[in-house]
């Protein structure tokens, strides 16, 4: 085992040793039952008579999932079987030229009567002018059903371009979450998509999200709504065999932390406000049983297999599990959201265009780009740091994922709750060290005097903020000084 760090040793010496929890500073501690006591305290005093509502109910949506060896040759029957009368294809320019793609359209060249249109212009981290144009073209054309061949990236475009299909006269903005947008919700029935995805990370086969790069403020956020799921997606091993190593690695990143995240979210049952009509009841609903066991299983999944795919990208196996757990961290995320880790690294993204212009080794692109699945990474290990003391359980269960043990070990059973947060923090950088990824935001460029503007650029991402504990189940709070704090330890580590 590598020695350790001196910073390590003082986050392990300063949990064992200060009465206050490791990730809230100064704040004396309470047994978990004061600590709730006093919220619910502070909640009275805030609370007027009329006090809000918090949710009583959840739902469950995702996508039809096939998943086998070869299952693209089948989409042409899908369409067809579908009645469509003419299909809008997206891919971006470097899936167009592979094994994915020439898949696919002999599948749809296949089948009779069958006219389809080639959008293949999708770029890597959409922005508004990308989805400008993706929607003009579907616009132009009378397409009955689309389908999306790529990445997260080509699958959220697709979907947006579904979106204002139907909504012909809308403007971008009026369907992008508030507070960015106007955040309207969706009323009419949107046409069939489906999804073949060729990484293994964003699970956007599954779910109703759509994400994309505000570039005139410097962050991402996106539209997350039910009636923009796939109605199938359609994964297939064979389509991750030409996945560069580094793409593998940054998608699997992404499954890591929507599996980390949903899990550790806010309960449903304390978001608020309780929706009025059940139209208005958000995708993002908080951790709730069922997304519980999807979120878990992909979280030990992908702590077994990523490693290996990083080492041996032709280990079938490990692609196979990776794919697998990509759909069903999306099915978790997609019904509980994710909360800090995404919402923090929307605009770690977004200002690399105009700050450090960092670009990671092994994307094709002449842009500067900080993969999403890096970007979320950066601020996990302080992430979790500090959520730990919301849901001591839940923590340990991770930290024992980590570990490569089970949470009844001796090693796990044996730390105290308020040292959960530290170790935490330990075992997470300790895994993104084995995966290479840059050790915080300074590595990748960034300078301390940039922290202000990257919590500026988080604080608009309410639609997951509002699912974070110790932000979105506190009455009143923005988060800004825990955001603060946490980008402060994820500078480096």
């Amino acid at each position: 085992m590598a020695a350790a760090s001196r910073n390590s040793i003082l986050r392990l010496i300063n949990a064992s040793q200060n009465s206050a929890c490791p990730c809230h500073g100064c704040r004396p501690s309470l047994p978990m039952a004061g600590q709730l006591q006093s919220i619910n305290q502070l909640r009275n005093y805030a609370s007027p008579l009329n006090a809000v509502q918090k949710e009583y109910a959840f739902e469950v949506a995702a996508s039809n999932l096939r998943f086998g060896d070869g299952v693209t040759a089948e989409v042409g029957m899908d369409l067809k079987n579908m009645k469509a009368r003419k299909v809008g294809v997206f891919t971006d320019p470097n899936v167009a030229k592979l094994r994915p793609m020439k898949t696919t359209l002999a599948a749809l060249d296949a089948e009779t009567d069958l006219p389809y249109e080639v959008f293949d212009q999708v770029v890597a981290e959409p922005t508004e002018d990308s989805w400008r144009k993706a929607i003009a073209w579907a616009r132009e054309h009378d397409f009955s059903h689309f389908l999306a061949v790529g990445g997260g990236s080509v699958i959220d475009t697709a979907k947006a371009a579904n979106l204002f299909s139907v909504y012909k006269d809308a403007d971008l903005m009026d369907f992008i979450n508030a507070p960015v947008g106007k955040g309207l919700p969706i009323t009419k029935t949107l046409l069939p998509l489906i999804a073949i995805p060729t990484t293994a990370g964003t699970g956007s086969e599954t779910t109703g999200t759509a994400i994309l790069d505000i570039t005139s403020r410097s962050f991402k956020t996106g539209i997350a709504n039910r009636a923009m799921k796939p109605v199938l997606g359609i994964v297939d091993t064979h389509n991750t065999e030409s996945c560069p190593t580094a793409v593998h690695i940054s998608a699997g990143l992404d499954v890591l932390f929507h599996s980390m995240e949903s899990y550790t979210a806010i309960p449903y049952t304390e978001r608020t406000p309780r929706p009025a009509n059940p139209i208005l009841r958000p995708a993002y609903q908080g951790s709730n049983p069922v997304a519980d066991i999807f979120s878990l299983w992909a979280l030990q999944t992908t702590v077994t297999y990523l490693p290996r795919i990083a080492k041996n990208p032709d280990d079938g196996e490990a692609r196979r599990q990776m794919l697998l757990a990509s759909s069903f961290a999306g099915i978790g995320f997609g019904n509980a959201g994710v909360h800090l880790c995404h919402g923090m690294s929307y605009p770690i993204s977004g200002l690399n265009k105009k700050g450090p212009k960092y670009k990671h080794p092994g994307y094709v692109t002449d842009l500067p780009i900080i993969p999403h699945g890096i970007s979320v990474a950066l601020t996990g290990p302080a992430v979790f740091q500090f959520t730990a003391p919301s849901s001591p359980e839940r923590h340990r269960q991770a930290l024992a994922i980590f570990n490569y043990t089970t949470v009844s070990d001796p090693s796990i059973t044996r730390i105290p709750d308020r040292e959960l947060g530290a170790h935490l923090y330990e075992s997470i950088a300790r895994f993104l060290d084995g995966l290479g990824v840059p050790r915080g935001l300074k590595a990748i460029g960034y300078k301390k005097s940039d922290i202000e503007k990257l919590v500026e650029g988080t604080l608009p991402q309410r639609r997951v903020l509002d699912l974070a504990p110790g932000i979105g189940d506190v009455i009143g709070s923005d988060g800004k000084e825990h955001l603060t704090r946490i980008m402060e330890s994820s500078f480096e580590y």
